[in-house]
């Protein structure tokens, strides 16, 4: 009625002088935040009434409030009105557009209309929509951090956050955050690594993304080689040696060091003094004699090694007998990894890369499971002596070194030419069958043997055995559930129990054992110990890792530990814990395969001690069943804080494929997982498509220890009906050679090795002994066990290639016997009998 009147009087005003009513201030768009009601006003002159218009309908006048008032400035009167908007009131509008208002004011000659003004209910949504990613870039390239904030009204705003302070791209032109809410640093700098978080903000909150972390490397770069050294002698054959350095630049942040080798040795011929008289002249011409018959020697040794090595790499030539080291690699192919189902990584066969790896040997010459022996020699038969028939046997063979490997068949022993059969029917050679063992015959010259995809092997050093005898050794794994945890669990395996024979073995030198083991080790956490089983099938410890034992020794790396063992048996790594910070690494893995039905889809996660026989045993079940690995394995800190292990299955395409319901999270006891022993921890995720037409499954798996760590399984993969190949889970699992015999067993040639017994085992004046030896090849706990040794510095030499025999070549030794050269040149003065006793490095 009110408006009515308005209307009519404005009619009637019409004639009456005036203006039509200015706005002074319109309705504003605004934001309703929780549930607080917002205002909108109007102010104009000059105005009879004004009133507001919502959504096309007049505000009752009862929800006004208005109020007049006279300008100061102008002496007009202006006339002001309120209405309140609350969050129901918006949210009961259903109509085309957003809930909207405006103003209309009266004067005597006319009305006027303010602006619409819309009014929304203010939210943002808790997940960004895409969260930054970490990522690991070169010096100089360029980052980009991709930012998708979350929903939300209004648009949220994007800020960056570099460990929690602000990044501004107005104070620095190499960076951008304005495009599309993302951050890029076009030239990427040392000091860009570190944690950066988007940040999204509107008037109703905040919200922070997850954090990603961003690594700056530089990959290293050689300096220019050094000036040739001087000839190292003064008269006759020598070397020359140049060196760089991985410094231009140095690696950093985890860049790759530098590819080749640092030093450079090369033969030279130092020119001898002129002869005074015929007397010189002949002794010298007979000294230049023997020299080159030792040269013709040793190219005659140089050629006739070559011949007998397929490694494509001599080992010792003119320079290192001469006290030179020469590293060497084996050539190997680059390949993507066949773990994997979709690996899309081709082979680059430019690429040299170190030899790494004691899944198997090489060299297809040794396929045979030992060299040629000479015309009589003993084996001591592992057969006769488990059987009781004699503690040796003496067995004399013709020279027929190419019928010796069928004549020696574990089966068959020859005596004095007549072929007797051996009936064993636990003896060791029914255990050639299983997949975990491993024999041989080693005679004088040592070798290796090496259980394949195992992470298990055992060095027999050169010299262990006399001259003139040889022994048929075994390594295998036993595959029994173990007893040799205590009875109180409070001891855990940390590697599989290896046994070695066979019994009554007779050793100059003790053999090294190489064993893989999952503990973090930390002697503050652990209390890891040796232990082995007596003839009545207990258990006794035979040493702590951390005490000092003169019986056997353990040196103990980052996954596996080296034991020097003197005596045949079955062993087996434990550790107790201390406290509830130690940690056992588990391998996490994810595997796929279609079930009877051609809609289902399994997923199998697998979690088990990290030491590759445990992985080996997943590997051979999943193989069984036709199990597909989707993504590559992950190691995972488990603590022994008696907290349990979750996994769970996340993002599953829900419109494509469904889980039974509550299956989505699984949990496992903190036993269950600590006291696996060796036994993989496993879960099964049954999948449903919906369609035959949908191929692609793609999901996250998590794997997390409660307030530990967490490890993601990310799943891509395509569950045709026609891709059912399954895919090899080790680069080499074809290969069938276990067994390596004589020198090429070994990385230190075999003349290396003597004269460097020759120099350490017996103290000079330069104090070069053992012990210094030992100290700079970081082996500096125990050495009381070396005391009782024959020729300590050999059985240290062997500790050096069972450790050295994934990753390398003969660089660490040389370095560490030209440092101990160095600082014993500089500190003691050389006399000419030093020099012609001591050993060159």
């Amino acid at each position: 009625l009110q408006l009515l009147k308005c209307e009519a009087l404005a009619d009637s005003l019409s004639s009456v002088g005036g203006t039509l009513p200015h706005f002074l201030q319109e309705p504003e768009d605004a934001y309703i935040i929780k549930n607080n009601p917002i205002k909108l006003r109007c102010r104009a002159t000059p105005a009879l009434q004004i009133f507001f218009k919502c959504n096309g309908e007049w505000v009752h006048q009862n929800q006004h409030t208005s109020q007049e008032y006279m300008d100061q400035n102008t002496g007009l009167k202006i006339r002001e009105v309120t209405i309140n908007v609350t969050r129901q009131q918006v949210e009961d509008f259903h109509g085309p557009e957003d809930y909207w208002c405006l103003c209309v004011a009266w004067s005597h000659l006319g009305t006027s209309k303010s602006r619409k003004a819309t009014v929304r209910i203010a939210y943002l949504r808790k997940n960004f929509e895409q969260d930054p990613q970490g990522n690991e870039v070169p010096i100089k390239g360029m980052i980009v951090l991709h930012c998708r904030p979350p929903e939300g009204v209004p648009m949220a705003e994007v800020e960056w956050l570099k460990n929690e302070e602000l990044v501004s791209s107005l104070e620095d032109d190499n960076i951008d955050t304005r495009a599309d809410h993302n951050l890029i640093i076009s030239e990427a700098r040392l000091s860009d690594s570190g944690n950066y978080t988007c940040l999204a903000s509107n008037v109703v909150a905040k919200r922070r993304s997850a954090t990603a972390t961003v690594v700056v490397f530089v990959n290293g770069g050689w300096s220019l080689w050094t000036e040739w050294s001087p000839c190292s002698v003064n008269c006759g054959r020598g070397v020359q040696k140049r060196s760089r350095t991985c410094t231009n630049p140095a690696p950093l942040n985890g860049g790759a060091f530098c590819e080749g080798m640092s030093v450079q040795k090369i033969t030279c011929n130092a020119l001898c003094p002129g002869m005074e008289n015929s007397t010189d002249v002949a002794l010298y011409s007979g000294l230049s004699a023997g020299v080159i018959a030792v040269v013709v020697i040793i190219v005659a040794i140089t050629l006739y090694r070559k011949s007998q090595s397929e490694y494509g790499v001599d080992v010792i030539d003119s320079s290192a007998l001469a006290g030179g080291f020469q590293s060497f690699n084996f050539k190997t192919t680059r390949q993507g990894n066949p773990l994997l189902l979709n690996s899309s990584m081709q082979p680059d066969i430019t690429v040299g890369q170190t030899y790494s790896s004691p899944i198997c040997f090489q060299d297809s010459i040794d396929k045979e499971l030992f060299d040629p022996l000479p015309d009589k020699f003993k084996v001591q038969s592992s057969f006769m002596v488990s059987l009781g028939v004699a503690d040796r046997a003496e067995y004399h063979v013709k020279a027929h070194p190419e019928t010796l490997p069928a004549n020696l068949h574990p089966n068959y022993s020859t005596v004095e030419g007549k072929k007797t059969t051996m009936i064993a029917p636990n003896g060791i050679h029914t255990l050639m069958k299983t997949q975990f063992k491993t024999s041989a015959v080693f005679g004088h010259l040592g070798g290796r043997l090496v259980i394949p995809n195992a992470g298990v092997s055992l060095l027999v050093p050169h010299g262990a055995t006399a001259d003139d005898t040889s022994w048929e050794m075994y390594m295998l794994i036993n595959q029994e559930e173990s007893s040799a945890q205590s009875e109180e669990r409070c001891e855990i395996l940390l590697g599989p129990e290896i046994t070695y024979g066979p019994p009554g073995l007779n050793l100059s030198y003790p053999v090294a054992m190489t064993i893989a083991h999952c503990a973090e080790v930390s002697a503050e956490n652990w209390n890891i110990k040796l232990k082995r089983q007596t003839k009545d099938n207990k258990w006794e410890e035979i040493m702590s890792v951390d005490d000092e034992s003169t019986s056997c020794y353990c040196l103990m790396d980052s996954h596996s530990c080296h034991l020097l063992l003197d005596q045949p048996g079955c062993y087996v790594l434990v550790g107790e814990p201390i406290t509830d910070a130690a940690i056992k690494r588990l391998r996490i893995a994810v595997f796929g395969s279609m079930e009877a039905s051609s809609m289902d889809y399994s997923l199998r996660v697998h979690c088990v001690d990290d030491t590759p026989h445990a992985f080996q045993r997943v590997v051979t079940a999943e193989t069984s069943r036709g199990g597909q690995l989707l993504e590559e394995p992950k190691m995972l800190f488990f603590k022994g804080n008696c907290l349990s292990l979750q996994v769970s299955i996340q993002d599953i395409p829900q419109f494509l494929w469904s889980i039974k319901p509550f299956t989505t999270c699984q949990e496992f006891s903190f036993t269950q997982v600590w006291y696996s022993n060796q036994q993989p921890v496993h879960c099964a995720f049954s999948l449903q498509r919906h369609s035959t037409s949908t191929t692609q499954l793609s999901c996250k798996i998590s794997v997390r220890q409660v307030k530990g760590h967490e490890q993601i399984l990310q799943v891509y993969t395509s569950v045709g009906e026609s891709e059912k190949e399954t895919v090899p889970f080790f680069m080499q699992a074809d290969c069938t050679v276990t067994s390596q015999t004589g020198a090429k067993a070994f990385k230190i040639p075999l003349s290396i090795r003597q004269r460097i017994c020759t120099t350490f085992d017996t103290a000079n004046a330069k104090g070069k002994d053992w012990q210094l030896l030992a100290q700079k090849l970081h082996i500096q706990r125990n050495l009381s066990y070396f005391t009782k040794q024959k020729s300590p510095s050999a059985v240290i030499l062997s500790l050096w290639e069972a450790r050295h025999q994934d990753s390398g070549d003969l660089d660490s030794l040389a370095s560490a016997l030209e440092e101990i050269g160095k600082i014993h040149c500089k500190s003691l003065p050389q006399s000419p009998d030093d020099k012609e006793t001591d050993f060159t490095f």
